[in-house]
């Protein structure tokens, strides 16, 4: 029973009856009714004076008797406050609307709509390990996956890893130099935090490098290009480009330790991909496009040689696509990656989640595979986010510089266990129940906290705040769905049992009752608006609002202490329903929930 949907079309009868005016079902916006009013849904009337030819308040209160009169099996009453018609329904409505979220096997998840999408996320650089801002990627990527695929649509969860370039060949030069054998396993270290340690030696030796010159007299530009050690990296890559074999063994070698030590990181994130492509298969790509480009009078060719874009007419700039010597730029390998993507799955969406400092970049490399005629172009969409800062001192990183991820979820653990080490709720839980119920919590606060903004928006990630059993938290949540699924073992302790009938026949309802229901049924509309904008802020706002009105709900009455059998039952059935719910919406970000907490 979709309430919305049947006002929005008796609105719109309304209009046609009282007013003799067109007013599509699907022009009109109902939201929810302000808590100090009466009501559930309300009508804002103020745009549409000019179809009633009356003043707000007066086509409100025309309006509202219509409803009345007219459907009198869904409104009960109403109520007009200046523009704003609010409306009350019938108790049998919220039962019917229950009972069918109730039955329902698979609430939530919305019809497939045949078409596959395409998610590209994290896409590390394999010198280092994972920090602060690929937490905030991984957790979006990952959740927006999750919600897509609620939504019905088919998911391809891709990660590009940039695994090759003069970053790694600083790494691998630094281990020849200073290595002696090293291992993850004679450190003691993972793998990425190893190479991690070489990359930051080779900073460290260059910059002594380049002071030495500069001190000599050398302009400090051309000391950074004439520093022994990076000359002798740019050597190790042209050997690499060249095969040579001790080289790409090297590679190799060392590449496998940091994939090993980022697929123990990416579990404990809890995220997943379905596809790798890395830039060693992939930087080569794409030359073939400029041919097409140019044949095509896309592109233009410079006297040196060069070839570019002429991107003028889109509001950008003239874009380089081919150096004059032949070789390619970064826009070059990404158009033939975007057309390997294709050809592997052709998708008729991608996302591409990656810093807001490439804003520029993905409109120059979507504004050329449109002008190429690209099939998928149009479907090309740039899930943009900014970065995540600590507040000052609340962490320090490894190397003084960038926030290390395995750090800090180490850290939300140990903040965790600080919160939960006195309650007297989990005395009777085994050391290892415990050492998941803090892993469990302190994730849950991480990607809550990390989700719940506005991925364009710049942020503040605050440690203790985020754990907070009481605030707009994944704990505080996690700590709702955990009372549900106590209650429901004492229901089922006591042969208490949601009967279908009985529930079918409470038409009683308090408010607080209706009001879970009506949140509890806009979950489907929530997938949907959450999936539309790839905002799985969207979700987060919805479960903490459902969260904080079950346990009001809780708060003003008894679940088991009711008078009546039919009352029991549909409270524990609320229950059971509201507990479902907050899973499925914490599951869409990615996040576990505790059945004891």
């Amino acid at each position: 029973m979709n309430i919305a949907s049947q006002l929005q079309q008796a609105i719109s009868q309304a209009f046609k009856d009282l007013f003799d005016a067109d007013l599509p079902a699907s022009e009109i916006s109902l939201q929810p009714t302000r808590k100090d009013f009466d009501g559930t849904h309300t009508f804002v009337t103020f745009p549409y004076a000019r179809l009633s030819k009356k003043n707000p308040e007066e086509t409100g209160k025309l309006i509202g008797a219509h409803l009345a009169e007219n459907q009198s099996g869904i409104v009960a009453g109403f109520n007009v406050v200046k523009g704003f018609l609010n409306i009350l329904l019938q108790p049998a409505v919220w039962t019917t609307i229950f009972s069918e979220m109730h039955t329902s096997e698979d609430f939530g998840q919305l019809e497939a709509k045949g078409e596959k999408v395409m998610v590209e996320y994290s896409s590390p650089n394999t010198n280092k390990p994972l920090h602060l801002g690929h937490l905030r990627n991984n957790f979006l990527g990952y959740s927006v996956s999750r919600i897509l695929e609620q939504a019905g649509y088919e998911v391809v969860k891709a990660n590009l890893v940039n695994d090759r370039g003069i970053h790694i060949c600083k790494s691998m030069l630094a281990y020849q130099k200073f290595g002696d054998g090293e291992t993850p396993e004679s450190a003691g270290m993972k793998g990425d935090h190893l190479i991690g340690k070489y990359y930051v030696i080779f900073d460290k030796e260059y910059k002594k490098e380049i002071n030495t010159l500069t001190e000599g007299g050398m302009h400090e530009e051309e000391a950074k290009k004439e520093a022994p050690l990076m000359k002798e990296a740019q050597q190790i890559l042209r050997q690499w480009e060249e095969g040579d074999e001790d080289t790409v063994a090297l590679w190799k070698k060392m590449n496998g330790w940091v994939l090993d030590g980022f697929s123990k990181t990416y579990d404990r994130m809890g995220v997943a991909f379905d596809k790798f492509y890395f830039e060693s298969d992939t930087y080569l790509l794409g030359k073939d496009i400029v041919e097409e480009g140019l044949e095509k009078g896309v592109f233009f060719k410079k006297d040196d040689g060069s070839v570019w874009c002429d991107l003028t007419g889109e509001g950008l700039d003239n874009k380089l696509v081919l150096r004059s010597d032949g070789t390619s730029v970064y826009m070059t390998q990404d158009m033939g990656t975007a057309d390997l993507k294709y050809e592997d799955h052709g998708m008729k969406k991608s996302i591409y989640v990656v810093g807001n400092e490439q804003d520029y970049h993905f409109k120059v490399l979507f504004a050329i595979l449109d002008k190429l005629g690209r099939p998928y172009a149009k479907g090309l969409y740039h899930l943009s986010y900014g970065m995540v800062d600590l507040p000052s001192g609340k962490m320090k990183s490894r190397e003084g510089t960038v926030v290390d991820a395995d750090d800090l979820m180490s850290e939300m653990v140990s903040t965790a266990a600080e919160y939960t080490q006195d309650s007297e709720k989990i005395k009777d839980f085994t050391e290892d129940q415990e050492k998941d119920l803090h892993e469990m919590v302190a994730m849950a606060a991480l990607k809550f906290y990390l989700l719940k903004v506005d991925p364009k928006k710049r942020m503040l990630f605050n440690p203790e705040e985020s754990i907070d059993f009481h605030g707009h938290t994944g704990p505080f949540v996690q700590y709702t769905y955990a009372r549900t699924a106590a209650l429901g073992r004492k229901a089922a302790q006591v042969g208490l049992s949601a009967d279908a009938e009985l529930i079918k026949n409470y038409h009683q309802l308090q408010p607080a009752e209706q009001e879970v229901i009506r949140l509890l049924s806009i979950f489907p509309e929530k997938v949907e608006e959450a999936a539309a904008e790839y905002s799985p802020a969207t979700i987060s706002q919805y479960v903490y609002d459902l969260a904080k009105e079950y346990n009001r709900f809780y708060s003003e009455h008894s679940v088991f202490q009711a008078d009546d059998e039919k009352v029991r039952a549909f409270r524990t059935a609320l229950t059971g329903m509201t507990g479902r719910v907050i899973k499925k919406a914490m599951g869409l970000m990615g996040i576990t929930v505790p059945e004891k907490m």
